[in-house]
């Protein structure tokens, strides 16, 4: 399974040890799930996660994001965005998660916001969020 986490589902991943959010970083981290990343998502991970409030509500340091960060990138799978598919959504910065699950044949692209990815599904990505799509994927896998 490759998939490409949308930063809401990061940012919640962080916040609560228990929830679907969290169940998928750490399959990422065991190398259960590959994660697909850009340079342009990777680095709107670190910008949000090291907002200060962000940082609050995760409960970690600058230091530990960056750890977290540098294992997440450690495991991914690096995808150059060697096309703009741009404008397919009303965001720029969901843009680049969309480009993101594109270049790397994302089997799902996990977000929060549904709506902010309406229409992917023309250009081959399935949208979904992280509950569900957890539940599923746990489902085939016994």
């Amino acid at each position: 399974m490759r998939v490409v986490l949308d930063t809401d589902v990061v940012v919640a991943g962080l916040r609560s040890r228990r929830g679907a959010s969290r169940a998928w970083l750490r399959a990422v981290l065991r190398r259960e799930v590959e994660i697909v990343l850009s340079v342009p998502l990777a680095l709107q991970h670190e910008a949000v996660l090291l907002r200060p409030a962000t940082l609050t509500a995760v409960r970690l340091t600058r230091p530990e994001v960056g750890r977290f960060l540098d294992g997440l990138c450690g495991v991914g799978r690096l995808v150059e965005i060697s096309f703009l598919s741009r404008p397919l959504l009303r965001d720029p910065d969901d843009e680049m998660v969309l480009e993101a699950a594109m270049a790397g044949c994302a089997d799902r692209l996990l977000t929060f916001n549904l709506r902010h990815f309406r229409g992917c599904e023309r250009v081959g990505v399935k949208a979904e969020r992280p509950g569900p799509a957890w539940q599923a994927w746990k489902g085939r896998i016994r």
